[in-house]
This record gives structure tokens, C-alpha cells and sequence, in this order.
């Protein structure tokens, strides 16, 4: 075949692809004409729910802050986007969770699912992420009998790491790491490994013999056992009590306090009263003795100690209930910046 035939030959079969192409364009353009213009609506909103959804579950997910637990990085109504990536994101909401970059590191903002969260069942579960995800966090079906969002996700902050533990003296947590033979003040460690994440205290230090005073006082009451004086001034100054019609007691806080430190107390006075009593046993134990944390597992607290429900309460989390760390804020945009 001469070069000239070549010539003929591409030539030929450029024309022929350029027609098929531009035939095909006529075709699409001529079928777009024809679709109705609700479908191609729906079309674009399912495209970007689904995006949306895939970037909520894989990547970013955007969440809002419900208290002021984490008071003053985070205050209510805040909103961030938390990354899931980092510590491995689940491959199904509530589920599935795949291993990650790394693990959560100290003094990090975390996001994981609350230990004492009731589920609704597992579609209703998903569900509930989907919706919670699509609307970036607008809209939250999971709501309790009163109508209020329960607390399914919780923020706070990666105090407690795998193998260390964990005790509070005068509101103030102390930390046993691995190896150590004492316990050292959060405040040391925070400085050892430059860290700057803030503690808010609103309630004062030289306080706490009143406060565990009156957590003994509420024990007596409890027990209908008499009080001195200055336990009933003590008790009064934070709580309000009362006797049901069968004469139960019954407790209403009256001004802001470390709960932590109260209960220490009054559940020290319930078994030093009935020394066979387990419970109490266990739960001050638990208090006053310090949690530990397994190697599965991290203890988080909030940055408003006197104000956070956290793992103090209820304990470690498993590092796999763990589903992102906080990047920024987006809202409100006068507050817009990392999440630190």
C-alpha cells in the first residue's frame, strides 16, 4: 500500500469516528429534550445525597455540639467536621469499622458513640446516621420521650490512654502511665508533652472539704440518720432535699458543683454505714482509687471538668467506638477554625 493510500485510509476512518461522534451527541442532546425536567431534578438531588452520604461515612463528617462539656474549644451549637479517615472509618454506619492511619493520641478532641446509648435497633440505627449525615447534622430522629436529641455521639477529649490510670484529687485528674511509680498531675504531663489544650474549673479548690461534707450529709439523710449543723449548712449550700409521701429522700442541685467529688463522698459514707453493702463499695472504689484503662481502650473527659458527663462517669471507651477527631469549625462563621 503506497503512503497516498495510507492517507486515504486514515483519512477515511477519521471521518467515519468524527460522524459516529457527532451523531451521538445529536442523539444524547435529542433524549435530554425528551426527559422530564422533575426526573432530572430528582436525578442531580440523589447525586448529591449520595455524595454527600459517601463523604459524611468515609471522610468528613460534620457534627453538632450539644452542651458545654467541652467549654471553651467547643460551645453549644457549634458545628465541625470531624475527620474519619484518621482512626478508620466504618464501612456501614454503626458497623464494620476498618483499621485507620493510627490510633487516637492524648489531649486530641475525639468523637465516639456513647457507652450509655439505648440503640433503636439496627435499621433504625442507620437510619438514623443517614439522616443525621445527609442534613450535616441538621436533623436528628433519635429522640427521647421528652423530644430531645438523646445522646448517641459524645465530644470530648483523649485523656486517659491504653494502660494508664486514672484518679481526680480536688477536681484535678492525676495520671499513672505504664512503668511509672507514682501518679503525676494532668498539668505536669500536658507540660512534659507540650500540649495546650485548656482546663476550665468553676469550682474553687479550697471548696472540696464543704463539698465531701455534704456528700457524707447526703449519705446520713439517706440513711434517716441525724446530721450536725454544719453538715445540714453544707449539704443546703448545694443541694435542696426533701421527703416524698413515703418518705424517701429526694436530692435537687442548687448551685454549680463537682459532682465527681460528691459522690466520691457519699458513697464513701453509705459503705463506711453498711460495710456489706457491695455496691457502694465498688463505687467508691472506683472513684476514689482511680480507673484503669485497658489496651483497647481510652478515657475521655470533657474541657469543662465541673460541667462534662465522661468517662468518669461511665468509664473507658473501646478504641473502636472511636469515629474521628475533630478538624474545624464551620459554624458559626465568626468562631471558623481548627478544632484544637
Amino acid at each position: 500500500m503506497s503512503w497516498q493510500q495510507w492517507e486515504l485510509a486514515v483519512q477515511s476512518v477519521t471521518e467515519r469516528a468524527l460522524t459516529w461522534r457527532k451523531r451521538r451527541r445529536i442523539v444524547k442532546k435529542e433524549k435530554q429534550k425528551k426527559k422530564n425536567p422533575v426526573l432530572d431534578w430528582l436525578d442531580a438531588i440523589l447525586s448529591a445525597v449520595v455524595i454527600v452520604l459517601l463523604i459524611n461515612q468515609y471522610l468528613l463528617q460534620a457534627y453538632q455540639i450539644p452542651s458545654e462539656s467541652m467549654k471553651p474549644s467547643l460551645l453549644i451549637s457549634d458545628r465541625i467536621f470531624v475527620n474519619k479517615l484518621v482512626y478508620g472509618p466504618e464501612l456501614v454506619p454503626g458497623m464494620l469499622k476498618v483499621t485507620g492511619f493510627r490510633q487516637p493520641h492524648r489531649g486530641e478532641v475525639i468523637i465516639f458513640e456513647s457507652p450509655e446509648y439505648l440503640p433503636m435497633g439496627p435499621l433504625k440505627d442507620i437510619l438514623q446516621r443517614v439522616v443525621y449525615m445527609i442534613t450535616l447534622s441538621l436533623v436528628d430522629i433519635d429522640r427521647d420521650e421528652n423530644g430531645q436529641p438523646k445522646h448517641h455521639f459524645l465530644v470530648k477529649r483523649a485523656i486517659g490512654m491504653p494502660g494508664e490510670r486514672l484518679r481526680m484529687h480536688d477536681g484535678n485528674v492525676e495520671i499513672l502511665t505504664p512503668g511509672a511509680m507514682s501518679y503525676r498531675p494532668e498539668a505536669s504531663l500536658k507540660e512534659d508533652l507540650g500540649l495546650v489544650y485548656p482546663n476550665t474549673r468553676t469550682f474553687a479548690a479550697d471548696m472540696y472539704p464543704r463539698l465531701e461534707n455534704a456528700g457524707a450529709a447526703y449519705a446520713l439523710e439517706l440513711a434517716n440518720l441525724p446530721v450536725t449543723e454544719r453538715q445540714h449548712a453544707d449539704l443546703a449550700k448545694y443541694v435542696s432535699t426533701s421527703r416524698d409521701e413515703n418518705g424517701g429522700l429526694k436530692g435537687v442541685p442548687i448551685a454549680q458543683f463537682d459532682q465527681f467529688a460528691f459522690d466520691t463522698a457519699l458513697y464513701g459514707q453509705i459503705w463506711a454505714l453498711e460495710p456489706g453493702n457491695a455496691s457502694a463499695r465498688q463505687e467508691w472504689r472506683r472513684r476514689a482509687e482511680g480507673a484503669w484503662v485497658a489496651d483497647d481502650r481510652l478515657l475521655p473527659m470533657g474541657d469543662n471538668r465541673d460541667n462534662s458527663h465522661d468517662g468518669r462517669y461511665f468509664g473507658p471507651v473501646r478504641l473502636e467506638k472511636v469515629l474521628g477527631r475533630g478538624l474545624f469549625r464551620y459554624w458559626p462563621l465568626g468562631r471558623f477554625g481548627g478544632v484544637k
